[in-house]
């Protein structure tokens, strides 16, 4: 086998260090600096996943409350001495369905009026014993509600001990306490986004500030800006897609843990008064994009801070020293 000269060996070495040299990366690898900014990252995407997971949660459930209450309203019934108490009931229906926008009227009957005060009066109640209110269920037409000032007159007019709520306040208080919620929720989402902002902000001045002779060198020959801020765009996109990839699935294992444990606990008194107030703790599809939308907005926003912030850096320099010297 033929042998090389000594002096193109030398060179094919020297080509091989220039060429591992031109494809090295400028900007610091993986350190604890920047492995701990990957765990900052998951965990301020997990808790902005989570915030926007509560917050789709109490807005489906709002609106889910907001129809069924405003598909229904409710005619009660005081009982006093000489009332004929069923008879009043029919009484209070026949008036109900009356009304153009009523599309039925259903009379609570005993058992079930005794049903909704088990829980703080015990079982084995006799309701006829007790001066319990009793209730008629108006099923209302959403389209084109009937006038419940006309109604409550003729009631006020037949029965003076029958009162009709509407349940506007209601729907009115839950309509404001969603509101609220999902400001609240999107505040703070803002926040997190500012703190993964401002954390991103300073290991890129970590990371500059390691390898900042090397930068002002390249920056005071000729290398760009754009050149200079890509090689750490580039890198810290990388870094921002594991955390935010690694926070949006541990949000999605919670999402899922928890829909999967109130659907295993249905029976239970804990896991019905969870699935009233907020349902079966299902996020939807929604809620999955959005997961999806906060992990890309995130990986952006690091990529971004990171570019705008060389991009600085890199004119302060200019500043510092104005003529390359």
């Amino acid at each position: 086998m033929t042998e090389l000269p000594e002096e193109v060996g030398t060179a094919a070495k020297d080509g091989s260090t220039r060429a591992q040299r031109k494809t090295a990366s400028i900007v610091p690898e993986q350190n604890v600096v920047g492995n701990a900014l990957v765990f900052v990252i998951a965990i301020m995407t997990f808790l902005s996943c989570l915030t926007l997971g509560a917050v789709t949660l109490v807005r489906d459930t709002a609106s889910v409350w907001e129809n069924q209450i405003a598909r229904e309203a409710t005619i009660q019934i005081k009982p006093i001495e000489g009332l004929d108490m069923d008879a009043a009931l029919e009484t209070a229906a026949r008036i109900a369905t009356g009304f153009a926008g009523v599309s039925g009227a259903r009379i609570v009957d005993r058992e079930a009026t005794a049903r909704l005060l088990e829980p703080w009066l015990g079982s084995g109640l006799n309701i006829d014993e007790l001066p319990v209110p009793r209730l008629v269920i108006v099923t209302i037409d959403e389209a084109s509600p009937p006038d419940f000032a006309a109604m409550r007159t003729i009631l006020a007019q037949e029965l003076p001990s029958a009162s009709l709520d509407d349940h506007r306040t209601w729907v009115d208080r839950l309509v404001a306490m969603a509101r609220t919620t999902v400001t609240i929720g999107m505040a703070v989402l803002v926040l997190m986004l500012s703190a993964t902002v401002l954390s991103v902000v300073f290991a890129t001045r970590g990371a500059m500030a390691g390898n900042g002779h090397i930068i002002e060198v390249l920056h005071f020959v000729g290398a760009e800006a754009g050149f200079i801020a890509r090689e750490f765009r580039q890198h810290f996109l990388m870094t921002g897609m594991k955390g935010a990839v690694a926070g949006g699935v541990a949000a999605i294992i919670v999402f899922i843990a928890f829909s999967f444990w109130s659907s295993m606990n249905m029976a239970t008194p804990q896991a019905d008064q969870a699935t009233a107030l907020f349902g079966n703790f299902a996020i939807g599809a929604a809620g999955y994009l959005g997961v999806a939308l906060i992990v890309m907005v995130i990986a952006a926003l690091t990529a971004a801070t990171s570019h705008m912030t060389v991009v600085s850096y890199l004119s302060e320099i200019d500043m510092r020293h104005p003529e390359g010297g």
